[in-house]
């Protein structure tokens, strides 16, 4: 019985042996994985690999900013050239038909004038002149009426201070009644287009009193002072 028991039961040296082996086989030692436990496996290298990255979506986004406001101020400029050049059409447009408009009536307002002279010189006699002066009447109104309609109107020069925007002096002559450049009479009437001019008006020009006048006048102001 005695050497049974001596055969079968280890020492305790060999027992430690044997645990330090099992140890060393289930837990790998420090040297073998670098890594603590615990930790992912890539979680040292994170921090380098993933700042590479945000600094280049930064500067893509910095980039396209950039891009993004270039193409807006390019849009901001192309915008204000098209305006520009929408009210320069326009203006051109009006321009251009307002002139055809006083061309055209430029070369009507002749036979406006005839029919003018023609109306103050009639003297009709008798119920057949009457009938026809009353038919020439209404036409020269419906003549009237449709330059009205166009915003034609006839200038009133008489008694006015001459204008050379407005008035042609083709003749000048002393006046007892009227001062120095005031329009004494109408030779051509005047007329205008939306308040432009479509065609000056002919007009004869006061000179103020001539040299009798200006004698008289001198030699009533010292009678005047005589009698004061």
């Amino acid at each position: 019985m005695s050497g049974d028991t001596s055969s079968t039961t280890p020492t305790p040296e060999c027992v430690q042996e044997s645990a330090a082996a099992t140890v060393s086989a289930e837990s790998p030692s420090r040297d073998a994985d670098p890594q603590a436990p615990g930790v992912p496996a890539d979680a040292a290298g994170d921090e380098p690999s993933s700042a590479a990255p945000l600094e280049e979506v930064r500067a893509k986004l910095a980039a396209l900013e950039s891009e993004h406001e270039a193409l807006r101020s390019q849009y901001m400029r192309i915008a204000a050239d098209f305006d520009n050049f929408r009210k320069r059409q326009s203006r051109d447009q009006e321009d251009l038909r307002l002139q055809i408009t006083c061309n055209t009536l430029g070369e009507i307002l002749p036979v406006v004038d005839n029919f003018d002279r023609a109306r103050q010189q009639l003297n009709p006699q008798g119920e057949e002149a009457l009938a026809l002066h009353r038919s020439y009447q209404g036409l020269y109104k419906q003549l009237v009426d449709v330059f009205k309609q166009l915003g034609v109107s006839p200038m009133r020069v008489e008694g006015e201070p001459f204008d050379p925007t407005l008035h042609e002096a083709v003749m000048r002559e002393p006046s007892q009644e009227h001062p120095e450049d005031v329009v004494i009479e109408e030779l051509q009437r005047g007329y205008q287009l939306h308040g432009k001019v479509l065609r000056h008006a002919l007009v004869k020009v006061s000179m103020g009193p001539g040299p009798q006048g200006a004698e008289s006048a001198s030699g009533a102001a010292s009678e005047q002072e005589l009698a004061g």
